[in-house]
């Protein structure tokens, strides 16, 4: 470990970063010294400014992802060389708004049918009935199933916030169904590593990756398809079926209430609340009280 990177370690620890976020704003650091093969304490806002541009041109990063790669440099310069930071210089890169993609209740259902096998189907069924996301996931323990109360407690999502979601009955029924399948019972995890499901570590985020592509395989689903898609039709059919945006802002660990009001553009409920003024044009008018008439 180089003396920069394990300042730059302690610098994240001190502040209580997570694991994931320590681990992309290491590799991002490396990642921009590699691309100069110069050590990154003799790099500058020019350097920064190319390797951004190479980040969006050549490589065709998302702009989420190159975001948090000029934040990894943001911190590495102000804290752990103690650098001043010019926006203006080195701005961050504009988000695209991107509407989430949202499959139907129908769509979910063959989904989750469609698992590849039992491990897999628990899987689906905990994505959709919690919200959860991925990462979060595969940290459930089998403590934070709370039957009594029925709920759920995720423990250090994202942010390190902890939260309860709901447990439906029927996704009880199926953890319990998918504990008493497992060959060795776990003590701690809920979904258990190695290739038997038998570790004493969790499975990695990649497992339910995999669920989510294999099983729209299956189901003939051509949307495009991952674990965060499950989220956005958990909080989606929520607003549909009448929960106030507060409370699917809490189930879903949002900071900021505007996260949330994105369901709102893709919310059936809503984007159908209002006619469209082309039907009020008297020519369809007609067309439909002819139609009547008949």
């Amino acid at each position: 470990m180089t003396h920069l990177r394990k300042i730059t370690l302690e610098e994240l620890e001190r502040r209580n970063y997570s694991e994931t976020t320590t681990r992309a704003y290491l590799h991002a650091i490396e990642d921009f010294a590699c691309y100069f093969n110069r050590p990154p304490d003799q790099l500058g806002p020019e350097e920064i400014r190319e390797f951004t541009a190479h980040m969006f041109h050549e490589r065709k990063l998302a702009d989420n992802t190159v975001g948090q790669r000029v934040a990894a440099l943001r911190f590495f310069f102000t804290k752990t060389l103690k650098r001043s930071w010019n926006i203006a210089e080195t701005p961050y890169p504009k988000k695209r708004i991107q509407l989430p993609v949202i499959l139907s209740q129908d769509e979910v259902a063959r989904l989750i049918e469609a698992a590849s096998s039992p491990f897999h189907h628990t899987i689906l069924m905990t994505l959709y009935g919690t919200g959860v996301r991925r990462a979060e996931l595969t940290h459930l323990k089998i403590a934070d199933i709370d039957s009594q109360r029925m709920v759920i407690h995720v423990q250090e999502g994202k942010g390190r916030k902890d939260r309860d979601v709901m447990l439906s009955p029927n996704l009880l029924i199926a953890l319990r169904e998918h504990y008493r399948s497992l060959r060795r019972k776990p003590e701690t995890w809920l979904f258990p590593g190695g290739k038997w499901h038998t570790a004493d570590y969790p499975i990695s985020t990649k497992v339910a990756w995999y669920a989510c592509r294999e099983a729209a395989q299956r189901a003939g689903i051509q949307k495009p398809l991952h674990p965060h898609t499950l989220r956005h039709c958990f909080a989606t059919h929520l607003l549909e079926a009448g929960t106030d945006l507060r409370t699917i802002q809490m189930l879903l660990g949002h900071n900021d209430l505007k996260e949330t009001t994105v369901y709102l553009h893709v919310s059936q409920q809503h984007l159908h609340a209002a006619a469209s003024p082309l039907d009020a044009l008297a020519t369809f008018r007609n067309r439909s009280q002819a139609c009547e008439a008949k």
